[in-house]
C-alpha cells in the first residue's frame, strides 16, 4: 500500500492540537505523517538527560509512545485510541542531539491495534527499539 504523502493531510490539526501537551513539552517535530509510518525528531538537550548525561529512557519511551499513536491515530482517525502495552527495548544509550523516531503500524483488528518503533541518532544508530499494544475505546 503506498504512502498517501510525506505528510498527512490532518498535519496541521494536528498540531494544531498537540500546542501546550506533552508533546510540546517534549520538543517533538514531525517530519514524515502517513496511516502507515510517522518519523519525528527530537533534538535531545540538557533537561532529556539522566544523572549520567545519556538520553533518559522515558524520554525515548515516550518518543515511540508519541510516534506509534500517531500513526494509529492517522489510521483510525475517527477514534479514540489509548495504549495498553508499551515494550521498550534499551539497545544503546542515546546521547543529546537529534533522534529520529520512526513507528509504523503492524497489524489491527476491530478494537486493537499493534505497532512498532525504532529510536536513532543522527548517524542511523539504534538506541531504542519497541513495539506498542492499541486499544480504540
Amino acid at each position: 500500500m503506498e504512502q498517501e504523502s510525506l505528510l498527512h493531510p490532518r498535519y496541521q490539526e494536528m498540531i494544531d492540537q498537540a500546542k501546550d501537551t506533552f508533546w510540546d513539552y517534549l520538543g517533538c517535530e514531525l517530519l514524515e505523517a502517513s496511516t502507515e509510518k510517522v518519523v519525528i525528531r527530537l533534538n535531545a538537550q540538557q533537561h532529556h538527560l539522566n544523572l549520567i548525561g545519556i538520553v533518559h529512557g522515558g524520554v525515548t519511551s515516550s518518543l515511540l509512545d508519541n510516534a506509534m499513536g500517531i500513526v494509529l491515530m492517522l489510521a483510525r482517525p475517527d477514534e479514540k485510541i489509548v495504549t495498553t502495552n508499551l515494550n521498550v527495548q534499551f539497545v544503546a544509550p542515546m546521547q543529546p542531539g537529534e533522534l529520529i523516531v520512526t513507528a509504523e503500524l503492524v497489524h489491527q483488528t476491530r478494537k486493537m491495534l499493534t505497532a512498532s518503533g525504532r529510536v536513532t541518532d543522527a548517524q542511523g544508530r539504534l538506541g531504542t527499539l519497541g513495539t506498542g499494544t492499541f486499544r480504540v475505546i
